[in-house]
Order: C-alpha cells, then sequence, then structure tokens
C-alpha cells in the first residue's frame, strides 16, 4: 500500500480586527483646507457684519435727518473732519488752536482731576470696607453727596480757586472719585472671611493682610470702579469747559457753536465718542489681565 506524502500548507497570519472599545471617542474627520479658509471668513463676518451695519443704518438714518433739518450730512462732516486733522496742531492765536492741541488739554485735566481721585478714593475704599464704623460713619456722606450732578460742583471749584483750570480739575475729581470708593469697598466686603480668619490665626500685620489677602482679591473691583470713573470724567469735562473756557474739546465745541459751525461740532461729538472708547477699552484690557 502506498502511502501518499503529506503537502504542507503555508499558514495565513491571522489579522485582528480593531473594534473600538465601548464609550471611546472616534476621531473628529480631517477639515480641509477650504473649510478652514471657509470657517474663519464666518467667524470673522460674525463678529464684523452687525457693527458695520449698525454704522450704516446710523449713516443712513443721519441722511435722512440731514436732508430735512438742514443739519450737515456725512459727506460735508467727512470734508469738514479732513481739513481738521490736515492741520490738528496749528495755533493761530489763544482760541484758535487745532483740535489735536484741544483733545490733548481736555486729556490732561481728566488726567489730573481723576488721578487725584484715584490717589484719594481707592485707599479710602479699602478703608471704609475694612473697617465697619468707618463704613457705618461715611455710607450716608456718600449717599448724600454721589447723587449731586457733577456741574453743580463748579461754582464752588470757581469760588474756591479763582481760576478756570483747576475749577475743572476739581469737577473732575469729585465725580470721578465716587465709582472708586465704592468699588473698592464692595470688594473688601466681598473678601472671603476665612481669608480673613487664618490671617488672625497667623497674626499677620494690617499691611501683610492689605498685601497678601485684600489687594488680590479686590483689585478686579477696584479697576471696574477706575473703568466707570474715567467714563464719567471723560463725560464731565466736556460739559465744564464749555462754562469755564480755554483750551479744550468743550470749549472749542462752545466757539464752534458761536461760530454756527455745525459740521464742527458733529467731528467734535464723534472725537468725543471715540477717545471715550478707546480710554473705555484699555482699562478693560488692564482689568482683564489682573483678572485673578
Amino acid at each position: 500500500m502506498s502511502v501518499k506524502p503529506m503537502m504542507k500548507t503555508a499558514a495565513v497570519p491571522v489579522i485582528p480586527r480593531l473594534v473600538p472599545a465601548a464609550g471611546a471617542a472616534t476621531p473628529p474627520p480631517a477639515t480641509s483646507r477650504r473649510e478652514r479658509v471657509v470657517q474663519a471668513i464666518a467667524d470673522i463676518a460674525r463678529v464684523v457684519v452687525p457693527p458695520l451695519l449698525g454704522f450704516l443704518a446710523l449713516l443712513l438714518v443721519w441722511s435722512l435727518v440731514a436732508g430735512t433739518s438742514g443739519i450737515p450730512g456725512p459727506d460735508v462732516t467727512w470734508d469738514a473732519a479732513v481739513k481738521l486733522f490736515s492741520e490738528p496742531f496749528h495755533t493761530r492765536g489763544p482760541n484758535d488752536q487745532g483740535i489735536g492741541w484741544n483733545i490733548l488739554h481736555s486729556l490732561s485735566r481728566v488726567g489730573m482731576g481723576f488721578g487725584l481721585a484715584a490717589v484719594i478714593g481707592i485707599p479710602l475704599g479699602f478703608l471704609i470696607g475694612r473697617f465697619v464704623f468707618l463704613h457705618r460713619m461715611t455710607s450716608p456722606i456718600i449717599s448724600l453727596l454721589r447723587p449731586v450732578s457733577p456741574l453743580a460742583w463748579l461754582p464752588i471749584g470757581l469760588y474756591v480757586f479763582k481760576e478756570a483750570q483747576p475749577a475743572a480739575i476739581w469737577v473732575i475729581f469729585i465725580s470721578s472719585i465716587w465709582p472708586m470708593i465704592i468699588n473698592t469697598s464692595v470688594g473688601v466686603t466681598r473678601v472671603p472671611q476665612d481669608y480673613l480668619n487664618v490671617a488672625k490665626v497667623l497674626n499677620l500685620s494690617e499691611w501683610k493682610v492689605f498685601t497678601r489677602i485684600l489687594f488680590p482679591a479686590v483689585l478686579p473691583y477696584t479697576l471696574t470702579g477706575v473703568r466707570l470713573a474715567v467714563g464719567v470724567a471723560w463725560l464731565v469735562i466736556v460739559a465744564a469747559e464749555m462754562l469755564t473756557g480755554g483750551v479744550g474739546l468743550g470749549f472749542w465745541v462752545w466757539d464752534e457753536w458761536n461760530n454756527l459751525n455745525v459740521a464742527h461740532i458733529i467731528v467734535a461729538i464723534f472725537v468725543v465718542g471715540i477717545v471715550g472708547l478707546i480710554l473705555e477699552q484699555a482699562l478693560m484690557l488692564l482689568a482683564k489681565r489682573f483678572e485673578y
């Protein structure tokens, strides 16, 4: 009997199937470059288009009002602005100076009044928030004086200082100090009591309590008060300069009204708004930088 030889068969490797585990997240599909560009354009459009439409609506309403009331329209105002900013720092006399000088003088008054309010208001806010007796003592005074119109303080400043420049700075000071006092004191009262209890256990001095606990915790509140105060100061300076005179945006607006140059008044309105917006945005960026 013949025996046939057995032929060896090659072993076929078994490739295991990779089954994703239950609950495992599948990787997102890769997006193409074109899709990323389209998404970026859509994101930019969502940010840019609404303000642009709002500005176009403002121009449309302005043009319609100008056509019926005689107010200079956008084209006339633009031509006046181009002429003004083509030579912003000219000096042709004490009452005829470029718009650049008026902006700088107004900013300098705001800086002096606002800086003085910060030097006094922020430490006073810390003290009011830290000590209950001082808070009870000053609360009715602040509640009484804070609602007073800033321009009501102008005659007091003129009577005391006898000059327009310090009187305008005084009005800015007295109108911008309240937001800093109130926000700082509120921030101090909202510091967790556990932090202060730990400070008592460790026998920390009042200076260390201020530098290690109160200042870092209260800084966002203080910066919010600073942002509100600078907005109030920039609003007040125009009205104060209208009454006190001298070089500044407020006096320039009043002088242009006496000359019946309405286009320059509209330019001044936009300048005041743009400068105020820049100041507010700068302080908002500063506040975000120091958030804890």
